[in-house]
């Protein structure tokens, strides 16, 4: 299991991590506002009282929301692996 360490939210509904064996990056959340209980996250401010919950180990806010850890870690990698096959000023051949 993936733990996270630290977690930033930020008014664009990024959310920063770090996990335990150093990985870190950002990951969008933006796209959950119209399901169920993340529809607390409309006031901005509700979304960047993210926290981690050293127990659980994972990201957690007001209402009971919480992420497993490793989708989350998933999710990071998933991001930073398509902005190594589109960084800017990078030549594909054709």
């Amino acid at each position: 299991m993936h733990r996270v360490t630290d977690c930033r939210a930020s008014r664009d509904y990024r959310l920063w991590l770090r996990f335990e064996d150093g990985l870190e990056g950002s990951v969008f959340l933006g796209n959950l506002l119209d399901l169920g209980a993340f529809s607390l996250w409309r006031d901005v401010d509700q979304f960047c009282r993210a926290a981690v919950d050293l127990e659980a180990a994972t990201v957690v806010w007001d209402g009971g929301i919480q992420f497993d850890p490793d989708i989350l870690y998933q999710d990071l990698l998933s991001s930073m692996v398509g902005k190594e096959f589109n960084s800017p000023g990078e030549v594909h051949g054709g």
